[in-house]
């Protein structure tokens, strides 16, 4: 059990990098010199479509992978931490009694 959450946990560590990467290459719409001037042609290597959708379908798989691992990660600690509460082994606070009235 150990193995396999240090395993998700650089699983999760290697999407997050990779989705900051996926995110920042992005350009946004008309980004270019031809969008100043409303052109609607791009010179990308891709065209003007094909890497957006490509770098759209990336940043996709790369957002629910993030998601899966994250929520695995919460049922992998939950699983093997003994405790099942925050508050568990603290020291409950001494009772005090209410003020009482000057008169």
């Amino acid at each position: 059990m150990n193995v396999l959450f240090y395993f998700v946990i650089v699983v999760h560590v290697i999407v997050c990098l990779f989705l900051i990467g996926v995110v920042l290459i992005q350009q946004g719409r008309s980004a270019d010199l031809a969008g100043a001037f409303g052109g609607q042609g791009s010179q990308t290597a891709f065209g003007p479509r094909a890497a957006a959708n490509v770098l759209t379908r990336l940043t996709t798989w790369s957002a629910i992978i993030f998601m899966l691992t994250s929520l695995g990660l919460t049922v992998l600690y939950v699983r093997g931490n003994r405790s099942r509460s925050v508050l568990e082994g603290t020291k409950p606070a001494p009772a005090s009694a209410p003020a009482k009235s000057g008169k």
